[in-house]
């Protein structure tokens, strides 16, 4: 009598394999999901690029920070600014400031924001632009923004 070779997996291989998928996905589902919260960040990062370029071009024509807000600057109002995570943009002497809605994360609540401050050099007449946030989100935030 011959022995019969066992074709396919048995129950224990298949446990085991399973177990592996479950621990996978056990630490890839949370960095999945930073990832997409910083997504969401860069997305209010580069809303705050094109009222930069506003600040920056009023400035040039101006050549003083003071006095420039979202009318001078030609940027919507404040509550007409809207984003999917952005509940307002604020502009008052060059300083952008976007507010923050709690579509990236529930934790990012109350006056959560993120500002832009420009210095001008006088010598050159560049604007040189500083980040800085009041979050407590900051895990999203990109780095030249966590102060």
């Amino acid at each position: 009598m011959k022995a019969q070779m066992q074709k396919g997996f048995t129950l224990i291989e298949l446990m085991i394999v399973v177990a592996i998928i479950g621990i996978l996905a056990a630490i890839a589902l949370p960095a999945y999901q930073d990832y997409t919260k910083r997504s969401k960040m860069a997305e209010v990062v580069g809303f705050m690029s094109s009222a930069r370029i506003a600040v920056a071009e009023t400035y040039s024509t101006t050549n003083t920070l003071t006095g420039i807000d979202n009318a001078k600057a030609g940027l919507a109002a404040n509550t007409q600014a809207l984003g999917s995570y952005i509940s307002g943009l604020t502009v008052t002497d060059g300083v952008i400031t976007v507010a923050l809605n709690t579509g990236i994360d529930s934790s990012c609540t109350g006056s959560a924001a993120l500002t832009l401050t420009p210095t001008a050099d006088a010598t050159t007449g560049s604007l040189t632009w500083a980040g800085s946030s009041n979050t407590n989100c900051t895990k999203f935030v990109p780095a030249n923004f966590r102060s």
